[in-house]
């Protein structure tokens, strides 16, 4: 953090000297006594929605959210129009981004063709171009398929990223099989349907040796799971997002914003994430952000799209939920959201870094949100951590208009 820091002053002068930056701030004086720079953080798991759905969200805009949140690399998930599942439908998604992204982004490739589950993609092709792969949004159902994978990508070094979902026990739930679910008539996901295919891949894990990363885990048993696989020895790893260490199912509210996939759990669910973030078993917090036009989330729990957008609000609430209320340290806090994924997922962010203002409450307001989408459980909190700045690859992805001349 200090040679962070020591570091950070000096491109902080070159901005100044450039003209990037107002010369009559000074980050040493009581005004910023408040602030922390941190490195860049890194979100492997995003939905930017190019190619195919770009009037829910574009690489652009996509990555303008993310530079609002101080995130300089994001890996987004290949549910596009076509699934990257061969080089030629990943090089238009690799296409798009090269033109139009402002931070880092290294793509995952499916896990199979068309995310399909019937047949493998290509992922020898794609593996020099993807942090991984994945059929995210659609659980792998078939235990030969999801063992041919693992084989595949070990061979080619790369991971297999999980959704994990057993589509035999969802019974068209949309929410959590719990309390507010029976109270109000809907139909529930059980945390079976999660946590049942987290044990079957588990065990292909001993039978592999495969690298593996459960994507959104949300269920007390999840965690078990995880924990003892580790205990095990086995290459496994996993994220949880930051509306499972915030919400559970008794904040739900019929509107859209509060629906996601996996759902909002129990208050026994969140404990068990919160004590996972602490001892280790959690080893990183990704956001899931799934922009959605305005349209598809104004039909209540039931009738709209899942997903919630989070990239520029992850690291005040968490700073504000975790941090400031002494459940885990700064620096526990940089690690679950840039030196760990960097690390899991190899990826290089150099010398990225962003700057957050941790002394002043503001409100999250989906109008100063960069991304299409608008739909988050966190509009209308008081959070701490404003970004002020963020730069990646040595280019300035986000300054806060105070910052300016």
């Amino acid at each position: 953090m200090l040679d962070l820091a020591k570091n950070a002053a000096e491109r902080i002068k070159m901005l100044r000297c450039e003209g990037a930056i107002s010369p009559l701030l000074d980050f040493s004086s009581p005004e910023f006594e408040n602030c922390v720079i941190v490195p860049g953080l890194v979100d492997v798991h995003v939905h930017l929605r190019e190619p195919g759905f770009s009037y829910k969200e574009t690489v652009k805009t996509g990555t303008e959210a993310a530079a609002h949140g101080g995130f300089t690399a994001v890996c987004p998930m290949p549910n596009l129009d076509p699934v990257p599942d061969d080089l030629p439908s990943l090089n238009k998604q690799l296409e798009l981004i090269r033109r139009d992204a402002c931070v880092r982004v290294i793509p995952y490739g499916s896990i199979t063709a068309g995310e399909k589950g019937e047949s493998l993609s290509d992922m020898k092709a794609m593996a020099p171009h993807v942090c991984a792969f994945s059929d995210d949004g659609r659980g792998v159902q078939s235990r030969e398929m999801m063992q041919q994978a693992m084989f595949t990508a070990k061979r080619l070094g790369k991971l297999i990223a999980a959704h994990c979902e057993d589509n035999s026990l969802l019974f068209g739930g949309y929410i959590h099989a719990g309390e507010y679910a029976k109270k109000h008539g809907h139909r529930g996901i059980c945390s079976e349907s999660e946590w049942k295919q987290i044990e079957r891949d588990v065990d292909l894990l001993r039978e592999t040796g495969a690298g593996y990363h459960v994507c959104h885990i949300s269920t007390a048993e999840s965690v078990e799971l995880i924990r003892k696989a580790k205990a095990e020895g086995l290459n496994i790893s996993c994220e949880t997002g930051p509306h499972y260490l915030t919400f559970t199912e008794d904040d739900l509210i019929e509107d859209g914003r509060f629906k996601m996939n996996p759902p909002l759990r129990s208050k026994r669910d969140r404990e068990a994430l919160i004590e996972g973030i602490i001892d280790g078993t959690i080893d990183m917090i990704a956001t899931d952000h799934a922009p959605h036009s305005a349209e598809e989330k104004a039909r209540g729990l039931e009738k709209s799209a899942f997903g919630i957008v989070g990239l520029e609000t992850a690291f005040a609430v968490l700073y504000t939920k975790l941090v400031k209320k002494g459940i885990i340290s700064l620096e526990k806090l940089i690690g679950l959201m840039s030196t760990n994924p960097a690390k899991r997922f190899g990826i290089d962010i150099g010398d990225d870094y962003a700057i957050f203002e941790t002394g002043k409450l503001y409100r999250i307001d989906d109008g100063d949100f960069l991304s299409m989408g608008k739909a988050s459980p966190f509009i209308g909190m008081q959070v701490y951590g404003k970004c002020l700045l963020t730069v990646s690859n040595g280019r300035i992805a986000y300054i806060d208009g105070s910052l300016k001349r």
